[in-house]
């Protein structure tokens, strides 16, 4: 059996994918993995290190709305399209799953030529063209969302590396906290804008943080490697403020953790939910208003709390973050409303969808 993966570009196109292709493994560790990608795209890093075939095919940017720009599409897709075909011929495949980006429309569309399975999965509430279009010609459509506006589809949720979806927050937090120089028993806000950082995040905590450390928090702070550390004295006796320029081993962070500020990219809510870590989420004022619509079904659910980037200060951190972080009923109420709403299994239950497609090929 041969898979490709078709999610480029972006590490939450990428690290799903990623964690579906570790998933098939642990099912079938003879099963042939090949991605899709682009030069210009993270996964010609995230996915050699991560031990997969990488076949990089040639990147045709879509407009994310209808557009005039639209129109040109067709033609500069056909030598893309014919590459991807190629591919799908060379490794045998047989199944395409797709997480959007440049490379799965392409991938969608050489399969429908060759007469591949696709499977589809859409990680944000508010689907992408390609998507879209994938989904039309798909034998399955998984979603992330339970309100996703995608036809036919099933909500299971974003398939999460393993040491994320299978992580004991409890267990782990000694072992997390010495690992990140915290103390053992304080209150521990965790805030990391992804990534490459966010300036704003960034400001706001530097800002507020000695009232934060003076009420008894301590912070872990991930600034973005590309951004300036911020000088820190550490007072004696004061909690600890502990900025740092890249988190790698998120999981640990998680289980350091009590309280997370973040933005609301869907790979970011889906982790917090299925580790049960409650977040203050500030959806990126850019693009199509998506990273909000990933956070609100989880605020709702009273696993989170939800402010716009304009409206995040010193104050609101201060009048609302805090409150929560010095209430441990409070804490543990918004933490087992998260993990109600997160899904674990998500990458189990789309490689039963990838064997529920190849075995409709073969049943047709």
């Amino acid at each position: 059996m041969h898979v490709v993966l078709a999610g480029g570009g972006t590490a939450g196109h990428i690290e799903p994918a990623l964690a579906l292709a570790d998933a098939l493994r642990r099912q079938d560790p003879t099963v042939g993995i090949t991605a899709l990608g682009t030069e210009r795209g993270l996964e010609t890093r995230l996915v050699p290190e991560r031990g997969y075939e990488l076949a990089l095919i040639p990147a045709v940017p879509l407009p994310r709305k209808p557009t005039p720009e639209l129109i040109t599409v067709p033609g500069r897709l056909r030598g893309t399209i014919k590459a991807a075909e190629q591919i799908l011929e060379r490794t045998k495949a047989d199944c395409v799953v797709g997480f959007g980006g440049y490379v799965a429309l392409p991938g969608y569309l050489a399969a429908k030529r060759t007469g591949t399975p696709i499977v589809v999965h859409e990680a944000n509430a508010r689907p992408g063209l390609a998507n879209k279009i994938g989904s039309r010609y798909a034998h399955g459509v998984a979603v992330a969302t339970p309100d996703s506006k995608l036809r036919n589809s099933r909500y299971i949720g974003i398939p999460l590396r393993h040491t994320i979806a299978t992580l004991d927050r409890a267990r782990v937090r000694p072992e997390a906290r010495a690992a990140f120089g915290l103390d053992p028993n304080l209150p521990t806000l965790l805030v990391s804008g992804g990534s490459q950082g966010a300036r704003r995040l960034n400001e706001v905590v530097q800002q507020v943080a000695p009232v934060l450390q003076r009420a008894g928090i301590q912070i872990l702070h991930a600034v973005g490697p590309k951004n300036e550390l911020p000088h820190v004295q550490q007072m004696p006796g004061m909690p600890p403020y502990i900025p740092v320029p890249y988190v790698d081993r998120m999981d640990l962070a998680y289980a350091a953790a009590d309280m997370m500020l973040c933005r609301a990219g869907a790979m970011t809510v889906a982790e917090l939910s299925a580790v049960g870590l409650p977040a203050a989420y500030v959806p990126l004022p850019i693009g199509n208003g998506e990273q909000r619509l990933n956070a609100q079904p989880v605020v709702k659910a009273g696993g989170g709390l939800l402010v716009d980037d304009a409206e995040l200060t010193p104050e609101w951190v201060q009048g609302n973050v805090l409150p929560v972080l010095a209430d441990p009923h409070r804490l543990y109420e918004m933490s087992r409303a998260a993990s109600e709403f997160g899904r674990r299994d998500a990458d189990e239950l789309l490689v039963g969808m990838v064997y529920e497609a190849i075995a409709s090929r073969r049943n047709a």
